[in-house]
Formats: structure tokens, C-alpha cells, sequence
């Protein structure tokens, strides 16, 4: 059947769109995250359809703005395991998707990230071009923009495809390892009919290999041999890597450094742990195990121990996609973390009698050492009385909020202050450092774990990038109330510090590098919250933030949104 007429009569035949979106469903994706445009009738379609036949397709979720959708189909992939869709309008949906996307990216994150293309038929056909900007919006390649920070991307030729686009879709983007995935979908092959009995059914995703025994070996034997071994960690939170990384560490003394964290890869009381940068355990390290941290070192500022040896371990040890990355390696590992720690507790066990005084010296050292961390940290907490510093107010809020509750954190808040002794119960933005992750992703985590205890820590600017009006109105109209602390010393920190590396004794450094990083005059954040309805405060003296993080936490557990403009100077 072709051209409109025929279209309108076959209009209860199933469309396209509606295999698309049950296929997405059978292949456990939750959540359908949109920002809509004219390429989008036939999705609505399809939905409103699914309401009369109770078809089980992915919960619709508007979002006024395509980067918050990204970062909330992220936090709900964090909380599910399970890969989320996306779909925006075109190519300038498209743009605006591109700073999230490149988080999650290097954060190895699944994402279905779908567009509509404009009409490519001007006529004769159902679904044609009907609007002036439908030949403004076509492009000689719309995916060219993301198509270095996606794995895969395809454009649907025809209805018939549906299923299988939905399902390679699937297939590529949690394959490890795991990574966004882009689809282009034309309206008219969209809005098409095709057979009700189309379907893909879900192909087994391939698995990661078990480590190479040989390597285990290997490195069993450096790390026996080492006085002073170092493992370094960033991003593999797993329970059971987190578990089995705890056991290693416990009954060998390997300390661990969770550099640059951006999850709990080890309980922060346990005795091994080494803090948050490894710049200080470097020096004096014999052996380096770098397990799923892209940087473990700044190899500029940070001198390594001649004769020191370097294996790495992770799904993609090497970090294919970076396009520069010169760190050491002597052994390169391509494993899960879980697997690799259970393997090297395992291939260690017949070196223990040997490696007894070694094993007893380093657990001296590391107390002496927690102890010092220790007495510097409170030092740092208590700081300056007449103002909340970041130590002080991370501190707060880790013991306001206790070890349930779940933290997204886009730069402010220091664990050095505020520990996490459980997996999953922190995430931080990625290694792209692309702004505007934190709200959204709390409020995609918030979407798919409704019963927990959501709290997203911010910097000013960090909060600006992230759409504050769209983030609370998508709040309110989904109920999903999150905390929110912004951390506002009205400016970009990140830029400050990074002009004063450089240019402290040049003339930048007379103003203190505030140049080009001065967010004056702070705006009312508090009020932000208010105007949708949620709970808002602004706090300036230290006494009064453990009072008001309470209200906070009673708001939102009460079913409000809430959000504390912390003044922190610093």
C-alpha cells in the first residue's frame, strides 16, 4: 500500500512505530526520555495506541531538554543496570544531546539514543515534508556529529526494519565495552504499516573472557615480590569487584587509592584504603595495579620509582578511544575487576608464607598513614568557624544522610570529608567532565529507585549547565523529588584553579584568576525551587546547615523537591 490515502486507510494496521517501541520494551528498556518535534507523529501515535491496548511498551517520559534527558536515562541505568532510550527532534535535538553523550561515552555507559530525520520525501508520500523548516534541518549526514562518540550508529531504510534496528540497537550498545548507540528514524518509513507479527527476539549479548591465567600468574608473582605494590582504582563500582577488590587488598595489605573516584570501589573504612589521589603513593611504589582508571597518575607533575612495574586491568585496559594515552605497561590485563581480584586473591594464596613480613609491614605503614589522613581531615573540617567550607559541608551532609542514602556528585563534595562505606551509593561526574550530568542524573536515578534517598551535590555553575527550570519542572510533574546542594562560591572553580596553575605569578593571578571565572551576582537559586513548588533555603552560617539539611531531607521524603543554597567561600 502506498502514498496518503493508502496510509489513512490501513491506520489500525500496526505502524512501525509501535514494533520499534515494543521491541525496545522486550529488550528491557524501561524508559523512553523525549524532547518532541515534527518527526515525532508517529511515536505519539504508537503510545497513545499502546493506552487503548495495553501494549507493554517503555514509560514515556517528556523532558524540555535534550541534554537533562540523556543525563536522567543515565541515572536510571545506574540504578537498573539495564540500558535506557532516548529520542530527540532532528538534528538540533541531536546538538543538544552531545555534552551528556560524551560522559557517558567515556563513562562507558549504554545509551539508545534515537533522532527523527526530516521528511526525506517532498511530496507523494504519508508523512512528507509539510513544514519550512523541514528542508533547513536535513543534513548530508545528520550522525556525523556524535559519530566519534558512539559506537554505532545506522539510519532505518525501511518499516521492515524496526525490530531489527531496535534490537542491534540493544545488542551494540551492551557490548563490552558498553557505550551510547544512534539511531536515525524517518518519519515516513516510522509511520508506515507492517505485519503485527514483526519482531526481533533478543540475541544473548556477548560476554567478557576470564582473565588470562597466565597473566594472574604473573602479576601474583610481582605482587609477592613487591615492597611496595599500589592498586588504583576510579570506576568500577560492581558489588562483587567491590567485594572481591576488599578481600585482595584485606588479606595481602595492598593499599588502594580511589583516584579521582567516581564510584565506591572500596569501603572508605576499610584499613587498605589510601585516600583519593594517588599522587603522593606514586613515588614510593615498586609495583602500580591501575584497575579501570584511564589516569592513575599525572605523569607531568608525578615521579615514578625507577625499575617500577605496570599492569593494567579492565574491560578496555588500553582505552582504545582515547586518542593519545602514553602511561606504562608492562602487563595489560583484559578482564572484568570482579574476576581479575578474585583470580590474583586465588594465584597469591602459595605466595602468603613468603610474603608474611612484607604483608606485616604494610599494614603498619597504612595505619600510621589512615591515622594522619585522619587528623588532617578533621583539622579541615573544622577550618574556619565563621564561614562553610567545602570539607565542613561534605562532612554534614555524610553524616546527615547516612550510608543508604544514593549521591550524585558534580565536582563539590569530597569523600576525603563525607565516606561511603557501601557500592552504588555514590557516582560522580565522568572523566569528560561535560557539566550539566549531576541534577539529571539524580532524577533519572530518582525515576527508576523511587524509594531511596536521592541527593545531588553541585556547584554553582555546575547547576546552571543543567537546566534548572526544566530539571525542577520535570520533578514536579513526575513526582520524583531529589535534594539538591549546590555548593555556590559564585564561580567556576575548575577554572579558576587551572589559570592559577599556570599563571599564579603572572597577571592573571593579581585578581586571584577570578577573570572569565566570576559568576557574580549569585542568583537566587533557592527561589529557583520555590517557584515550582519545592522546598528552598539559602544557608551562610556553618551552625545552621545540619538544621537545615534535615528540613531538606524531611521535604523530600514528605514528597517535595528540595534545594539548599549553601554559601561556601572558597
Amino acid at each position: 500500500m502506498s502514498g496518503p490515502s493508502g496510509a489513512r486507510q490501513s491506520k489500525h494496521a500496526p505502524i512501525a512505530a509501535e514494533i520499534f517501541l515494543k521491541t525496545l520494551a522486550e529488550h528491557g528498556v524501561d524508559y523512553f526520555f523525549c524532547n518532541p518535534g515534527t518527526d515525532f507523529p508517529p511515536i505519539v501515535e504508537a503510545f497513545t495506541r499502546a493506552r487503548h491496548s495495553n501494549a507493554r511498551l517503555p514509560r514515556p517520559v517528556l523532558v524540555p531538554h535534550e541534554n537533562l534527558a540523556v543525563a536522567m536515562a543515565h541515572g536510571a541505568y545506574l540504578m537498573t543496570g539495564r540500558p535506557q532510550a532516548v529520542m530527540v527532534h532532528v538534528n538540533v535535538g541531536t546538538a543538544n544531546t552531545i555534552n551528556n553523550v560524551t560522559n557517558l561515552a567515556r563513562d562507558r555507559a549504554p545509551l539508545i539514543l534515537a533522532a527523527g530525520r526530516t521528511p526525506f520525501t517532498e511530496k507523494g508520500s504519508f508523512g512528507s515534508r509539510s513544514r519550512s523548516i523541514h528542508w533547513a534541518q536535513e543534513m548530508f549526514d545528520q550522525a556525523g556529529m556524535l559519530r566519534e562518540l558512539v559506537k554505532w550508529d545506522y539510519e532505518m531504510k525501511v518499516p521492515e526494519q524496526a525490530a531489527d534496528v531496535a534490537a542491534r540497537a540493544y545488542e551494540m550498545t551492551m557490548t563490552s565495552p558498553r557505550g551510547p548507540v544512534y539511531l536515525v528514524l524517518p518519519r515516513e518509513p516510522l509511520a508506515a504499516p507492517v505485519s503485527e507479527t514483526l519482531a526481533s527476539t533478543p540475541r544473548q549479548v556477548p560476554s567478557v573472557g576470564c582473565p588470562d591465567p597466565q597473566a594472574i600468574a604473573t602479576l601474583a608473582d610481582w605482587i609477592a615480590k613487591a615492597q611496595s605494590p599500589l592498586i588504583v582504582t576510579s570506576s568500577d563500582g560492581d558489588p562483587r569487584a567491590v567485594a572481591a577488590l576488599s578481600k585482595l587488598a584485606d588479606t595481602y595489605a595492598l593499599p588502594v587509592v580511589n583516584h579521582n573516584p567516581r564510584v565506591v570501589t572500596l569501603p572508605s573504612s576499610h584499613a587498605m584504603h589510601a585516600g583519593y589521589d594517588s599522587g603522593p603513593l606514586v613515588p614510593e611504589a615498586d609495583l602500580i595495579v591501575n584497575a579501570e582508571c584511564d589516569v592513575p597518575y599525572y605523569p607531568h607533575s608525578d615521579k615514578v620509582m625507577s625499575g617500577c612495574k605496570f599492569a593494567h586491568i579492565g574491560e578496555d585496559p588500553v582505552y582504545q578511544r582515547y586518542p593519545m594515552r602514553s602511561f606504562p605497561s608492562d602487563l595489560s590485563l583484559v578482564a572484568r575487576s570482579a574476576d581479575a581480584f578474585e583470580a590474583l586473591h586465588a594465584a597469591l594464596e602459595q605466595h602468603r608464607p613468603a610474603m608474611a613480613a612484607a604483608i606485616d609491614a604494610r599494614r603498619k605503614k597504612m595505619a600510621e598513614r589512615r591515622r594522619e589522613r585522619t587528623d588532617k581531615a578533621e583539622q579541615a573540617v573544622r577550618g574556619a568557624s565563621d564561614k562553610i567550607t567545602p570539607a565542613y559541608l561534605s562532612r554534614c551532609i555524610g553524616e546527615a544522610f547516612g550510608t543508604d542514602a544514593v549521591i550524585f556528585n558534580e565536582y563539590p563534595l569530597s569523600l576525603e570529608y563525607c565516606p561511603r562505606e557501601k557500592p552504588e551509593t555514590f557516582y560522580s561526574l565522568g572523566p569528560a567532565g561535560g557539566l550539566g550530568w549531576g541534577l539529571g542524573a539524580a532524577i533519572g536515578a530518582k525515576l527508576a529507585a523511587p524509594d531511596k534517598l536521592i541527593v545531588a551535590t553541585l556547584g554553582d555553575g555546575s547547576y546552571m549547565f543543567g537546566n534548572p527550570t526544566v530539571s525542577h519542572w520535570v520533578q514536579d510533574k513526575f513526582n520524583l523529588p531529589v535534594l539538591s546542594i549546590v555548593f555556590n562560591n559564585s564561580r567556576y572553580g575548575a577554572v579558576r584553579r587551572a589559570t592559577l596553575s599556570m599563571f599564579k605569578d603572572g597577571v592573571a593571578g593579581e585578581t586571584d584568576g577570578r577573570f572569565l571565572a566570576d559568576l557574580d551576582p549569585s542568583p537566587p537559586f533557592d527561589a529557583f525551587v520555590t517557584a515550582q513548588g519545592g522546598h528552598g533555603e539559602r544557608v551562610e552560617r556553618p551552625e545552621d546547615v545540619p538544621a537545615a539539611l534535615k528540613r531538606a531531607q524531611d521535604a523530600v521524603r514528605g514528597g517535595r523537591q528540595a534545594l539548599l543554597n549553601v554559601i561556601t567561600p572558597y
